[in-house]
């Protein structure tokens, strides 16, 4: 086969470099992951150092003031360290702040602009086409490790809660259509995808925007409904955890499918409080007063049912007497794994102009306390699982243990388990545990099948 020069000199050209920061919630990880893999089909290569880059690119979140710092923090980095900059994600949506600290940045953009990050990227590093590098696989490339993945339903919110500007930097919801959802499930489960997680700004209002609108799947039709969706993903034989669920009446429906295994018994709930008062202030949807009723119910359906929340302290005009009440509920509902954060304020929240602001000092107390009676709830129910069998997922390997989830831990933000086993593991494998000892976050325990 005859090889012409200009074939020659493509294939020994050094292909564009892109190092790549992403900073904030799952979803942004979502949004970096696209990036990521329409940059890799136009044959860029991604840089493990900013300064063994030709550009660096931040996706930044900007919701709290010390995630802004963060961000601001990164792309100083990346400044000192490179020089060709690109800002993306939540941040960008309000460019001011960037501006002011960094004039030099190449471009700024909001979240979900991808095509304005690719424009952008082009204009300071025009793309090399190379059809022996311009070649990725079907599931794309993935900053998540192999065996998992995150799968975002929808993207903005129609909750207007008075602490949050979710919906100023995002928008409000819009759902993709159910068969957009399953296609991109089912192919990556076909890459050997083994735990799909389910997120969105508010993950039970998917469809709502659309009027739940049926579209085409295989043989019937499925509606973009949150109950819906769950079910057809059930069936593609992966775990299927559900997170950013907001306790809207109709949750209860998808209780029946943890219970047939169709999804796994896990909920990641943003409570944010209990105290009816502080929820009030908060401009919180859903029917909170019922809540500790319908989680005892829950229970009762689906025993194995493990309950994640995220809380804020310290709010506006929070009380010794709403803490103590958060306090208590925390003990009645048992919530499983919890997340807490102390009430900062975000410029252009409504929760700015309530006043009665709590000291930083109390913050500090209650978000301690906290803490400490989440580490005993925390406990107390790790403890019942001690002599109890559990599937387990592995996420790391080393030469004597291995560190894994159960179904009732999500990647990076829950517990773990440590696993003995007799051969090798692998990532990405599912195996029975028994589990021998817990301690207040995670359990311990040795391989029983395969």
């Amino acid at each position: 086969m005859l090889i012409n020069q200009a074939d020659l000199d493509m294939q020994q050209a050094a292909a564009p470099k892109i190092s790549f920061v992403s900073l904030g919630c799952p979803k942004a990880l979502v949004d970096s992951e696209r990036i990521i893999t329409r940059l890799r089909a136009e044959g860029y290569e991604l840089a493990r150092k900013h300064d063994g880059a030709d550009i660096v690119i931040v996706n930044t979140c900007g919701f709290l003031d010390s995630a802004k710092q963060e961000s601001l923090g990164a792309i100083g980095d990346a400044m000192a360290e490179n020089g060709k900059v690109i800002v993306t994600g939540c941040m960008g949506a309000e460019p001011e702040q960037i501006e002011a600290a960094y004039p030099g940045v190449l471009s700024i953009t909001g979240p979900q602009q991808y095509e304005s990050v690719l424009e952008a990227v082009h204009r300071a590093l025009p793309p090399m086409h190379n059809p022996h590098l311009d070649l990725v696989p079907p599931q794309g490339v993935k900053l998540t490790p192999r065996h998992y993945a995150y799968l975002k339903i929808s993207e903005g919110c129609n909750n207007r809660c008075s602490f949050c500007i979710i919906p100023k930097l995002r928008g409000d919801l819009v759902s993709r259509p159910a068969n957009d959802v399953l296609r991109e499930a089912e192919k990556l489960v076909s890459a050997g995808v083994k735990e799909l997680l389910v997120i969105s700004q508010d993950t039970s209002a998917y469809g709502v925007d659309v009027k739940y609108a049926e579209s085409p799947w295989k043989d019937r039709q499925v509606r973009a409904k949150f109950f819906d969706l769950a079910k057809e993903l059930g069936e593609l034989g992966a775990w299927v955890r559900l997170q950013y669920v907001y306790p809207y009446p109709h949750v209860d429906e998808v209780i029946g499918l943890m219970t047939e295994g169709k999804v796994l018994p896990y909920l990641d709930i943003p409570f944010q409080h209990a105290s009816p008062e502080v929820l009030k202030a908060m401009k919180r949807p859903a029917a909170q007063e019922k809540t500790l009723a319908r989680i005892k119910k829950w229970r009762e359906e689906c025993p194995d049912l493990t309950l994640r929340s995220t809380f804020i302290v310290g709010f506006p005009g929070e009380t010794d007497s709403d803490f103590a009440y958060l306090l208590d509920w925390l003990e009645e509902a048992e919530i499983d794994r919890l997340g807490c954060f102390k009430y900062e304020p975000v410029a252009g929240a409504a929760s700015n102009t309530i006043g009665s602001v709590v000291p930083d000092e109390i913050k500090q107390e209650r978000w301690n306390a906290l803490m400490a009676r989440q580490q005993k709830i925390s406990a107390r129910r790790l403890k019942r699982k001690v002599g109890t069998r559990q599937q387990v997922i592995i996420d790391e390997v080393g030469p004597t243990v291995a560190k894994g989830r159960s179904k009732a831990d999500a990647p990076q933000i829950d517990g773990a388990v440590y696993l003995s086993s007799r051969r090798p593991l692998k990532v990405g494998e599912i195996v029975t545990a028994k589990i021998e000892r817990s301690d207040q976050y995670d359990l311990h325990g040795s391989v029983a099948g395969f």
